[in-house]
């Protein structure tokens, strides 16, 4: 079994030392991490690979376990061959686009015309198709996402339809404002960039 000492690493940190071992071919690995956000990010990306995860709370800090049994390795390369194709037949009828958006004013100048305005610019993707594949919340865009937001319906509209809405975990964190999420799901810098680097066109704003 592998041993990865993650206490003290930042996002993604944890996510790409687990990566690293995952990809030199380890079946078996234990991450320590000391905090819940490094812990589920571990475990998202540990199932999303075909491990089971398991996670025990010591004094020392948080060990999430990853396992794979040998004999569903090539059930699972058999099912990743045919989510690929599938993905790659979803690209060849619909262009992936998405928004990143790393602040909650649009432009610079006013702030309360800056509010008016990302306000207007979220309601108007809301009205107007196709819809972006994904969009991005990033520092104080997280607050878009969260309790307060006057963007909060139009974005539950673009969830409902299909759209991948995520906030940046440690930027919820940053904030304090993790419990006041509304609408989306909690992502980490890792699957934050494979989205990006999985996307067509991606438009920052």
């Amino acid at each position: 079994m592998k041993i990865v000492d993650a206490r003290g690493k930042v996002c993604p940190q944890p996510v790409i030392l687990t990566k690293t071992e995952v990809d030199a071919g380890e079946l078996k690995i234990t991450v320590i991490v000391d905090n819940d956000t490094s812990k589920t990010n571990v475990i998202k990306f540990g199932t999303k690979q075909g491990f089971q995860c398991n996670d025990e709370i010591k004094e020392d800090g948080i060990y999430v376990t990853l396992t794979k049994d040998v004999d569903s390795i090539e059930k699972n390369d058999d099912e990743e061959a045919n989510k690929e194709l599938l993905i790659n037949n979803l690209k060849m009828k619909k262009e992936s686009k998405g928004y990143v958006i790393g602040k909650n004013t649009l432009g610079s100048g006013s702030e309360k015309l800056g509010a008016l305005l990302m306000k207007s610019f979220i309601f108007t993707i809301s009205e107007t198709k196709p819809y972006p594949s994904f969009m991005i919340f990033l520092n104080g865009g997280v607050k878009l996402t969260t309790q307060g937001s006057e963007s909060i319906e139009d974005l539950i509209k673009l969830e409902k339809a299909g759209v991948k809405i995520v906030s940046c975990g440690t930027c919820l964190d940053f904030f304090e404002i993790k419990g006041k999420l509304l609408v989306g799901e909690v992502s980490n810098m890792y699957d934050i960039v494979e989205t990006i680097n999985n996307s067509d066109n991606t438009i920052m704003i």
